[in-house]
């Protein structure tokens, strides 16, 4: 009987480790498509990811999937008590309740959607952070759809044995070239 190589067993260990990230869950919001901007990130397509690497982006889709079903309410409920935001152009929100108080949107009316890029765990195995990049969908007053993305970050850390986020902060994404000097038509 032949045994598997260690190549092998290392593929096989890499596609265990996977599985979680290759299910629905790693993947875009139904009706979003992947693109070379939307990357489905496993060990297999990054072998260099790290078991900790691999929790924390686990993590954030998890987070990202839960916000995409709940909205505000399920956002706000990721958060550690001492926890901060920073948006862009907006002053810092401090605490969980005053971030509960401002993530009062319905996931019929605004759709946050991100996916993670890349992670770091601390060395401790108790703190990391996550990045990658998002998109908000709303509507404007004449009910047309309204787009935007940006870059976030999400600082976590672990309370009580439970990951929390500890910062969340995103910058918009800068104008498309040209775009910075166009005047808006009514």
């Amino acid at each position: 009987m032949r045994r598997p190589t260690f190549p092998l067993l290392l593929c096989a260990f890499g596609l265990l480790l996977a599985a979680p990230l290759l299910g629905a869950q790693a993947l875009p919001a139904p009706g979003v498509p992947l693109t070379p901007q939307r990357p489905v990130l496993t060990p297999l397509s990054q072998p260099t990811l790290t078991t900790g690497q691999i929790e924390l982006m686990k993590l954030e889709v998890q987070f990202a999937e839960d916000v995409a079903k709940g909205g505000g309410q399920a956002f706000a409920s990721w958060f550690a008590e001492d926890a901060v935001t920073l948006n862009n152009g907006k002053p810092a929100t401090l605490g969980r309740t005053a971030i509960a108080a401002s993530a009062q949107w319905n996931p019929r009316d605004y759709q946050l959607t991100w996916y993670p890029e890349g992670a770091q765990m601390g060395p401790s195995g108790d703190t990391g952070f996550t990045w990658g990049h998002y998109d908000a969908t709303s509507k404007d007053p004449k009910g047309q759809p309204v787009t935007m993305g940006g870059r976030y970050i999400t600082f976590w850390k672990k309370v009580d044995g439970a990951w929390k986020v500890a910062l969340d902060a995103s910058a918009n994404d800068a104008p498309a070239a040209g775009d910075c000097c166009k005047v808006t038509t009514p």
